[in-house]
């Protein structure tokens, strides 16, 4: 089936009165809507996505790297800007679409699976959990009314949806006010297939609700060492760091000989768990003769990140006897946190001598040592 998410960010989050609209509160270093993003990235199913978006948080929407995704600017109300995603997608090919709200970024692998294997044989699938305390219908402060509970359920998202069915409702319905899409259906007595919910994949009003979700994205710090090394000789160029630095002597290698570069890939690989430079970019390969380190390093940080790990500070030794390293790290750390995709603040780089010993203080080679620490949410 060819597949569409559409996520909602558009609302005002006036309940929640946080400093960022919520779509846009960071917990453990990344949005709600980063986190929401982040649910479906294995999905290859999907083949657009949509995220609709209030004017107000334009500002915010660009400090997110966001690529292959349309955005939408969303309306007053969800359902007008449920409809205006819909609109956006109708000339697209779109068979079944995802909805999902942003509020709700823990939904699980197993919940969206689920939906999406009954959602090939049904034309609305929702998830829904049962609740176990005793309902009751208050006014004020008071109750006036018990609900038989055994038939009550609260529904969740992400719903799906046969896309011709649900642009047809939402254009039937323009002027009506529904609280969800699954409304839409019930409401014209058509057939809505519900999918046991998760208590996890609450949605975030309140600060409460954010201090739940914040718990379960619990953190965990690994570690790994890099060192390199390689000769200094004539006619060569000098790589540190990822700057090119006048010098009368340069690097020899089988890439561009930058050991800085090569021991963080390597203090990365480790703490990750995912081997070293030279399993990944062997120097037997001709593709790799010459290549920039800086290269190198993009393909580490997508490879990271796409196991689900960040970057939490990089302490780098440059091993010199000359050139001085001093005059050049500032310029070294603000390439590094670009290619890390990390503040520059998160980075140390330290210049080191061997006090004129060996081939290092004799000037014949130029060593780097890199401890890193790096973050994984569970």
């Amino acid at each position: 089936m060819r597949l569409f998410l559409i996520l909602l960010a558009a609302g005002e989050s006036k309940r929640l009165n946080y400093k960022v609209p919520k779509p846009f509160i960071e917990v453990n270093g990344k949005t709600l809507l980063e986190h929401s993003l982040n649910t479906y990235k294995d999905f290859d199913q999907i083949k657009k996505t949509i995220i609709v978006y209030n004017k107000k948080h334009k500002k915010y929407l660009k400090k997110i790297n966001l690529k292959n995704i349309i955005k939408v600017e969303g309306g007053k109300l969800r359902q007008i800007s449920v409809f205006k995603a819909l609109k956006k997608i109708k000339n697209m090919n779109c068979k079944k679409v995802l909805i999902h709200d942003v509020a709700r970024p823990n939904a699980s692998k197993n919940l969206i699976n689920n939906l999406l294997n009954k959602l090939q044989n049904n034309d609305a699938v929702i998830p829904v959990i049962k609740t176990n305390d005793a309902t009751k219908r208050s006014h004020g402060n008071f109750i006036f009314k018990n609900i038989e509970r055994n038939t009550l359920r609260f529904a969740q998202t992400p719903q799906g949806f046969t896309y011709k069915k649900i642009y047809h409702e939402h254009n039937k319905n323009k002027n009506s006010f529904f609280d969800d899409d699954s409304s839409l259906f019930t409401e014209n007595y058509q057939k809505v297939l519900v999918i046991p919910g998760s208590k996890k994949n609450l949605k975030i009003t309140d600060q409460e609700d954010l201090n739940i979700f914040n718990s379960f994205k619990k953190e965990r710090i690994y570690y790994g060492i890099g060192f390199d090394i390689h000769r200094l000789g004539k006619n060569e160029k000098l790589y540190l760091g990822g700057v090119k630095i006048p010098f009368r002597l340069g690097l020899i290698g089988h890439s561009d000989a930058d050991p800085v570069l090569h021991s963080l890939i390597d203090a990365l690989l480790g703490a990750c768990g995912l081997g070293d430079i030279g399993k990944l970019f062997s120097n037997k390969k001709k593709k790799y003769k010459n290549i920039r380190s800086t290269i190198l390093l993009k393909k580490i940080i997508k490879l990271i990140k796409s196991k689900n790990f960040y970057i939490n500070n990089i302490d780098i030794n440059i091993i010199a006897q000359k050139p001085k390293i001093k005059k050049y790290s500032k310029k070294m750390t603000n390439i590094i946190s670009k290619l890390c995709e990390i503040n520059s603040n998160q980075i140390n780089i330290k210049g080191k001598t061997t006090e004129k010993l060996g081939l290092i203080g004799k000037e014949k080679a130029i060593a780097s040592e890199v401890i890193a620490s790096v973050k994984k949410y569970d």
